[in-house]
């Protein structure tokens, strides 16, 4: 939520290549525990075995598209109130969290981090906490994750809010007792988030 959703980014490749708008969701939707997509955000499989293996899944469902492709959509671009929100809730001395799904690159070691465009950098520097799927080999939204998550800061559930842009990932979190935000506007959200901290976003 903190950067504009990769879904955008695949829809205009999927208009440039002449594919069916939300193709390449419809792949990583098929059998979505156990395909390419799962299996990379789990560090079960390379970047390079993803580029081919996408590649068969893609093709199977009518359309060849080379999983290298479609990670290069991955990056999108900051959502400035969100980012001005981190600031916000850090200087208010909440603890905050990044939870994400995300593909270790064939440069990682300690750090992924550090192989991200220096813009992703600064934004996650704000975060006290980052719990990458691609390190801990779970992924969202398998419950295990959130509890990994909240064992990672010290925690417990129902002293969270958990915001994401899928309702798939919030029901999980629900269900552990955290307070959940869907963000399909980023506004709304806020100003939800908002009422529940009592502060200015």
């Amino acid at each position: 939520m903190i950067i504009s959703s990769p879904f955008e980014a695949f829809n205009i490749f999927e208009n440039d290549h002449g594919l069916p708008q939300d193709f390449i969701r419809s792949v990583n939707a098929h059998n979505p525990d156990s395909n390419a997509w799962a299996r990379l955000e789990r560090s079960d499989i390379t970047p390079h075995e993803f580029d081919e293996l996408f590649a068969t899944e893609s093709q199977a469902r009518g359309h060849r598209v080379q999983g290298r492709e479609v990670l290069a959509l991955l990056y999108g671009t900051p959502r400035e109130r969100m980012v001005r929100a981190l600031d916000v809730v850090r200087d208010a001395d909440f603890i905050i969290a990044c939870l994400t799904n995300n593909v270790a690159t064939p440069t990682s070691d300690s750090d992924s981090r550090s192989d991200r465009p220096v813009e992703m950098q600064q934004i996650l520097a704000k975060f006290d906490y980052v719990v990458e799927s691609s390190k801990v080999g779970v992924r969202k939204p398998d419950t295990k994750f959130y509890e990994i998550a909240c064992t990672t800061v010290g925690t417990t559930p129902d002293r969270c809010v958990f915001l994401d842009d899928l309702g798939v990932n919030l029901k999980p979190a629900a269900a552990l007792g955290m307070h959940t935000i869907k963000v399909v506007d980023p506004d709304t959200a806020l100003n939800e988030l908002a009422k529940l901290l009592g502060l200015p976003l």
